[in-house]
């Protein structure tokens, strides 16, 4: 076959292929919303985050209800530490991340070797 003849038939094959394949296609159609996550129903059990900046600290306030349980600080220099309100009486203290007995004291790493 001459070049010229083997081009005008690789494009005409090209072609009729694409065409064919437009016919075949099933119309797209958009995807149904996605129904809502199982586990927290009431928007009033959503925690409400209130972030406050101060002297280049970081402070966050997790409030459910209405009611403080939380306190994260993100201090400018160090590291951050969380208080929460376990009993729920007001008093926060610094979260327990073993079985202890007492509540820890906070504490912060001052030195690392």
């Amino acid at each position: 076959m001459r070049p010229r003849t083997l081009t005008i038939l690789v494009v005409s094959l090209l072609f009729a292929a694409t065409a064919g394949a437009q016919k075949g296609r099933p119309e797209l159609q958009p995807l149904p919303e996605p129904p809502p996550p199982p586990g927290v129903a009431d928007p009033e059990q959503e925690p409400q985050v209130t972030i406050r900046k101060k002297d280049g600290d970081t402070v966050e306030e997790y409030r459910v209800g209405g009611r403080l349980v939380m306190i994260k600080v993100i201090p400018a220099h160090g590291v951050p530490y969380i208080l929460t309100d376990s009993r729920g009486d007001g008093s926060f203290t610094n979260r327990r991340d073993s079985l202890e007995v007492a509540p820890g004291v906070p504490m912060w790493v001052l030195f690392t070797f």
